[in-house]
């Protein structure tokens, strides 16, 4: 009898880079279109809003890079610890790691003969990885990638920040402020969408998150815009 093979694709390898890219480019569109729409309606020149909305989108490209990398170095730097200490323990406190390891199992459903065959039968084969796995929940999938997740935050952000400024460059003067808004809201529920397809979650609930949060920052930064082109 030939033995089926079963093949599954999973979307859990994604989540590292998706997370970056999907809050970059949510961030670029938001905070970008927020700071043109609060200028637009503090009544500045077409120019002003264009060099403003590409000082953000720069700034805005750096600092999300520079904020992903110090982020995900410091889990990395946490899980590099972790990892030190499992090996030290391995090598000094073997019978007590086997131990932890048998009462892991018994939590997850095994009874305590199988769970202490189990135990051995992973340790002989990779002690080290087993424990980090099954003890800290540290695997390849969801370890800390620093470089990546800033490349894909920074590259991400200005991706969406070059979209908001590229509406401001062709939207007419006198509607500048409601075109950016417009035209923000459709870029993130397109955005939530394919998130939320990627990540095969809800589709509608992906977009209408992400454009509730998207509007709150626009109406905010909209009405101090006016209160403060008012005031001076």
């Amino acid at each position: 009898m030939r033995h089926l093979r079963h093949r599954e694709s999973h979307r859990i390898d994604r989540i590292g880079w998706l997370r970056a890219a999907v809050l970059g480019a949510n961030d670029g569109i938001i905070s970008t279109a927020s700071l043109l729409v609060g200028i637009a309606t503090a009544h500045a020149t077409h120019t002003d809003i264009l060099i403003a909305g590409v000082a953000a989108l720069i700034a805005g490209a750096m600092s999300m890079a520079a904020g992903e990398y110090i982020s995900v170095s410091s889990q990395a730097d946490t899980e590099k610890a972790e990892i030190e200490k499992e090996k030290y323990e391995l090598a000094h406190q073997l019978p007590a790691e086997v131990e932890e390891l048998t009462l892991i199992y018994i939590k997850r459903g095994l009874d305590r003969p199988l769970a202490a065959q189990v135990a051995n039968q992973l340790m002989e084969r990779d002690a080290l990885t087993t424990h980090l796995r099954d003890e800290l929940g540290i695997t390849e999938v969801f370890s800390a990638r620093p470089l990546q997740a800033a490349f894909f935050s920074a590259v991400s952000f200005s991706i969406g920040s070059f979209l908001s400024v590229l509406v401001a460059v062709f939207a007419p003067s006198q509607h500048l402020g409601s075109v950016i808004f417009v035209a923000s809201i459709l870029l993130l529920a397109f955005l939530g969408a394919v998130a939320a397809k990627i990540g095969n979650a809800s589709i509608l609930r992906g977009m209408w998150r992400v454009m509730l949060w998207g509007t709150a920052a626009m109406l905010l930064t909209a009405v101090i815009g006016a209160l403060l082109g008012r005031a001076l």
